[in-house]
């Protein structure tokens, strides 16, 4: 079964699914006492979106990450199947081809089901049956070669999470670094008499930290999570690949 990518479709709907949840939100805080009742509706009323523009520029990226975050995760969900790689009526009928000694009726087989097995079969059909007899070596070369070009495109996407996980933390202690910038700047020019300025600044910094970490700790599970997964469905490529080798080489000897 061919594997499709459709990563900006899946970014696309990444976006549509934080939209959705981030819109009813909005931050409950508590006044404390002695408070006028229109600074405690405003506290009440404080949006997400509030939240991001405190955050600074920072925010920004880190919301492109967050996106980043979901979208991928959605698609590996979808993509790490291992129906998506293994479809065992297809590789029954290729084996029984290749066993009989109709290699050109595999190599169609396997241009009709296009796949990671399928495409890695059909170019060792193509590279070492051309001469009279089969050599083990060429074979398992041909092999190797196949399997790594077929194999290493779908952790590609699975490694992007990875690095999701190592910048956002980084960019949001750089959007604390900047905040507190900021409020030393604030009390250098202007000293303590206006706490409100320091406030902002440091909120800044505390909003950034704690949004990096909250996108980077998803990213490294949702890593981790497929990389086992994937690995568990190369182990059972890795298999099937094993058992085409045996037979291309005895089928190619007679």
């Amino acid at each position: 079964m061919k594997l499709k990518k459709h990563p900006l479709k899946i970014f696309l709907i990444g976006a549509a699914f934080m939209l959705a949840l981030a819109l009813p939100l909005t931050a409950q805080q508590a006044a404390p006492n002695g408070e006028t009742t229109e600074m405690v509706e405003d506290a009440e009323t404080r949006s997400l979106l509030d939240m991001i523009k405190a955050g600074g520029w920072a925010m920004w990226p880190l919301g492109l990450l967050s996106v980043a975050t979901v979208g991928l995760a959605i698609y590996n969900g979808i993509a790490l199947r291992t129906v998506n790689f293994i479809d065992e009526e297809v590789i029954s009928e290729i084996e029984n081809s290749i066993t009989s000694g109709d290699f050109d009726a595999a190599r169609e087989k396997c241009a009709e089901n296009p796949g990671p097995v399928t495409n890695t079969v059909a170019h060792v059909i193509d590279e070492t049956l051309r001469g009279e007899q089969v050599s083990p070596d060429s074979v398992e070369k041909a092999f190797e070669a196949a399997s790594n070009k077929e194999l290493t495109g779908p952790f590609v996407i699975v490694n992007y999470l990875s690095i999701i996980a190592a910048i956002a933390p980084m960019l949001g202690l750089l959007g604390t670094v900047s905040g507190m910038v900021k409020a030393f700047n604030s009390i250098a020019a202007q000293g303590m008499g206006r706490p409100e300025l320091l406030a902002d600044n440091i909120s800044e910094a505390l909003i950034t930290t704690a949004t990096g970490m909250s996108i980077g700790i998803p990213a490294m599970f949702f890593f981790f999570f497929f990389k086992n997964k994937y690995g568990k469905i190369v182990s059972e490529i890795t298999l099937i690949l094993g058992r085409f080798y045996g037979d291309i080489v005895r089928t190619g000897k007679n």
